[in-house]
């Protein structure tokens, strides 16, 4: 084990270090948002390929990576057909051992850093995770903001700990930690090496993550509004399968689906397009068949022989043209490349027509950036919109943050405009309160003396 740390230590790839020491627990200083695995997408329509987002707070993607071909001295009838990887058929008989990697990320905001008074080789953790609410591993981060040791006292140090492992004596898993900047985007990315053996108590990760002095300069962005980011990657290795079968000649290599992309170069060309949407000075081509598959709204107003169906223009009046280009975009091929930095401007435009999907990842991208600055222009617009599932993280997000939201100029503006939901906040904020009821205790008589 020493040799093997010394390895890492030494390694210029940023490799992962062990760190053993039992250090003091403090809590971290978080903005009261519980980690959450992403909100519940309804199913996607039959015309286009759907391709996942990306994700948001934290998002589960299981996949069973091939890793070994082995060949088989033995076969059977009926056995499954060969795996496309495998390529032609070599011999009568084949094995291809698959590894399931459950991949998840997490997200910690620490706000108010500057203020961390930890000495060097104190620690400051963030609260527990795990991959998805049926998953008994449970991890968490631990930094030292002045560094592990003397060694890295002008670093911050970082790991990732498995604070249970479930039924399971170790686990095996890879990361990668990364700072996000003012604009939400990904730097300074550390990655393990190889799949760590993780026990319970035991963490890996760098003792040199980066500098405080680059961490801390204004010019570097690493600090918006005094709040460090850490965005962390997990991969976990899982069983071990082996899937075998008998070669066939009659074996077809299917090639991949390209039916979005196909769909979205249509859009991009414009070819055979039979509609335009005119948005301001800007006219959009596109195909009422794809829209009307695709958007309830836009099949009645083709169906019933509407003004718009018969000229083949369609006035946009409340969409910008960037939007639309967008709400296009996603209608074709079924992807929003830009709904991390449109999504307030396309969730009115995805509940306008109908677009019951783009609608969620709207609420989910939204719900992942919570601020106490923006939450309550994400509360309203949930209100306007019928947006269920991120009204509910907005007013959770509310609760948990009360007295800062109400210092704050969002929250002036929503008890002028919409003072229902303020309201429905402070019910909420007094149910929490309230302590639990029960029986009034009743006063013993003084009874005379007999």
């Amino acid at each position: 084990a020493a040799l093997e740390a010394a390895r890492l230590e030494a390694s210029p790839a940023a490799a992962a270090i062990p760190h053993h020491q039992r250090l003091p627990r403090l809590h971290s200083p978080g903005v009261g948002q519980p980690p959450h695995l992403g909100l519940e997408l309804p199913p996607l329509r039959p015309v286009i390929q759907q391709r996942p987002p990306p994700d948001p707070i934290m998002m589960l993607d299981s996949t069973n990576d091939p890793t070994s071909v082995a060949g088989s001295s033995s076969s059977r009838p009926g056995s499954p057909s060969m795996p496309p990887d495998l390529g032609p058929p070599v011999a009568e008989s084949w094995c291809c051992t698959q590894m399931k990697v459950t991949k998840f990320t997490y997200l910690w905001a620490i706000h108010n850093f500057s203020f961390c008074r930890e000495e060097m080789g104190e620690v400051l953790k963030s609260s527990t995770f795990s991959a998805g609410p049926n998953d008994k591993l449970r991890w968490c981060l631990r930094i030292n903001p002045k560094g592990l040791d003397e060694e890295s006292k002008d670093y911050l140090s970082l790991y990732l700990l498995l604070v249970n492992c479930g039924s399971r004596n170790e686990v095996r898993a890879k990361f990668k930690f990364s700072l996000l900047n003012a604009k939400r985007e990904e730097t300074k990315a550390m990655e393990s090496q190889r799949a760590y053996r993780f026990v319970q108590g035991k963490d890996w990760g760098f003792k040199k993550f980066i500098r405080r002095d680059f961490l801390v300069d204004e010019a570097n962005g690493l600090l918006p509004d005094d709040r460090l980011t850490i965005h962390c990657e997990v991969s976990v290795v899982g069983e071990t399968e082996n899937l075998a079968g008998q070669s066939s000649a009659q074996s077809v290599r299917l090639p991949e689906c390209r039916l979005a992309d196909d769909l979205g170069q249509l859009l991009e060309r414009g070819q055979h397009a039979d509609l335009t949407l005119c948005i301001g000075g800007a006219e959009l081509p596109a195909h009422k068949a794809v829209l009307s598959a695709r958007s309830p709204v836009f099949q009645a107003m083709f169906q019933h022989q509407m003004e718009e169906s018969r000229a083949s223009r369609v006035v946009v009046e409340d969409v910008d043209e960037d939007t639309m280009r967008e709400v296009l975009r996603y209608v074709y091929s079924g992807r929003a490349p830009r709904l991390d930095q449109m999504a307030d401007s396309l969730l009115p435009a995805a509940d306008k027509y109908q677009l019951d999907r783009l609608k969620v990842m709207c609420e989910e991208s939204l719900a992942a950036a919570l601020t106490v600055e923006n939450v309550c222009d994400c509360l309203v617009l949930a209100d306007l919109h019928c947006a269920a599932q991120l009204r509910q993280r907005a007013s959770q997000f509310i609760l948990a943050n009360a007295s800062r939201v109400a210092e704050s100029p969002g929250w002036d503006q929503m008890v002028r405009r919409q003072p229902h939901l303020v309201a429905e906040a402070f019910k909420a904020l007094a149910a929490q309160a309230a302590p639990p009821m029960g029986p009034t205790p009743k006063k013993r008589m003084k009874l005379p003396a007999s």
